[in-house]
């Protein structure tokens, strides 16, 4: 696996949209993408999958109510019939999504959790436990499950030195933080520093140019 330096974008709210678009639009093939819990966006996630992508991207580790308590995963929610069912057994209604992000909630009553012996492992809220879903939760619940797979474990274990190491390279020698003020000077000098690093992993690599046309050869056995 060669490493090539990725053109990373300039601010953390582009930088999803630049991988997602330069790097992998112009793709015929499926491709095993690596990345991060930074970048395991329920956007980017269905965007990629969409695509045929195979992900290699570590999951955003959900938050726990309780500490040791349940997760999301662990409440049964169909989504399709409007029902979410706590470990417990308890099942209430998914409300209609709304709101900027269409989310949709579920509210278990102070009731249905003042008596429940699982409270202790769900929640400490005096009005009942609040399940949030939100668009794309397959994709993330699914996601979650493929990353507890010893298969995807050992690639993206094998992989992910690889990627470090890349990233070592764009940040060494002081340019961990942007140089420049503003979003397009910081986009126009990442896309230089990436491409200066490129075409010198390229000469090790062997990249030479004979009668108009560049090749690419190891430069030893």
């Amino acid at each position: 696996m060669s490493r090539i330096a990725p053109h990373l974008g300039a601010c953390a709210g582009a930088h999803v949209h630049t991988v997602r678009r330069p790097l992998l639009n112009e793709e015929t093939r499926a491709l095993d993408v690596l990345a991060d819990s930074a970048y395991s966006t329920a956007a980017l996630w269905a965007t990629l999958t969409a695509a045929g992508h195979r992900l290699l991207i570590k999951p955003a580790a959900l938050k726990k109510a309780v500490t040791g308590g349940f997760t999301l995963d662990d409440f049964r929610i169909d989504a399709a019939a409007g029902t979410v069912t706590c470990p417990a057994g308890h099942t209430t209604a998914l409300l209609p999504p709304g709101g900027k992000h269409q989310q949709r909630k579920a509210w278990f009553t102070a009731k249905q959790c003042t008596i429940c012996p699982l409270r202790p492992r769900c929640t400490t809220a005096k009005g009942g436990r609040v399940v949030t879903w939100r668009p794309h939760h397959h994709l993330q619940e699914a996601a979650r499950q493929q990353a507890a797979d010893p298969t995807w474990q050992a690639d993206y274990r094998r992989w992910r030195p690889a990627v470090e190491r890349t990233i070592a390279w764009l940040v060494h020698r002081g340019n961990r933080r942007l140089p420049c003020r503003g979003t397009i000077k910081g986009e126009r000098w990442i896309r230089h520093r990436a491409a200066a690093l490129n075409l010198r992993r390229l000469i090790n690599l062997g990249l030479d140019h004979h009668n108009g046309t560049w090749t690419l050869a190891p430069t030893s056995p």
